[in-house]
């Protein structure tokens, strides 16, 4: 599902950006806990914890994440086929993008650095390689896999994985586009990740199980394009097109 153009007023900013300076006088929720365990942790810049960003001005409510306007943001919902249930959210901005999941986690535990090690074992098998790296995010995967371009020549398709430990929650983080590489291009998109809230919620869920995504409130289905509509629905689901507001 994508999303319009989601805005943010000059007058947002600027309480967002004076919530910013007080926060970071003070650690963040679990951060302390979790930096014992090793890994990327929660911190005083972003990603937040709902305890810690409690109010709801100025963002898009997605249930299990809460996403700040930004201007120029556009937003996708990722569908599963199968059972309908929303799997990810995608932020794409200035021709890259940033793809969201949150999940549960244990209360004492992280999750980051074993989720590493199977991302690298899987982008491995799939004749991919993968860098480690120190980040503004912690420890971070640039991983690399065989890819075709259109012109039916060889290249890799990268992406730069990023993950914090929150909480009771674990949020992980996808950069495609010029994004993965450039730290420049990079930059607009950390800064919407460092504003994510995640919303654990009190309801008892296993480790690495999706916390659940939903359509933002007032989003309505724009009408198919004419030509579109006399055209059969494709076997796999596509990208249904929205507004916000």
């Amino acid at each position: 599902m994508a999303f319009g153009r989601l805005r943010k007023n000059k007058q947002d900013k600027q309480e967002q950006d004076e919530q910013a300076q007080d926060s970071a006088q003070r650690p963040a929720a679990g951060g302390a806990d979790a930096a014992a365990d090793g890994g990327s942790t929660a911190t005083a810049s972003g990603p937040w914890d709902a305890a810690d960003k409690p109010s709801e001005e100025g963002y898009v409510d997605l249930g299990a994440l809460r996403i700040a306007s930004a201007e120029g943001l556009q937003l996708r919902l990722e569908v599963e086929e199968k059972t309908q249930r929303v799997v990810a959210v995608t932020l794409d901005l200035n021709g890259s993008s940033l793809q969201l999941q949150a999940f549960a986690a244990p209360r004492s535990e992280t999750l980051w650095d074993d989720i590493r090690d199977q991302i690298g074992k899987s982008v491995g098998s799939q004749g991919g390689t993968v860098d480690e790296l120190e980040g503004v995010f912690g420890t971070e995967l640039l991983a690399k896999v065989p890819a075709q371009a259109q012109d039916g020549s060889k290249g890799y398709r990268v992406a730069r994985f990023v993950g914090v430990d929150g909480p009771r929650w674990f949020l992980r983080g996808v950069f495609g586009g010029s994004a993965a590489l450039d730290p420049q291009a990079a930059g607009p998109l950390e800064e919407v990740f460092r504003n994510v809230v995640v919303v654990r919620g009190e309801q008892p869920l296993p480790p690495r199980d999706l916390l659940q995504l939903r359509l933002p409130r007032d989003a309505s289905p724009l009408p198919r394009p004419a030509a579109d509509a006399a055209k059969p629905a494709p076997p796999e689901r596509g990208p249904e097109i929205t507004t916000i507001g």
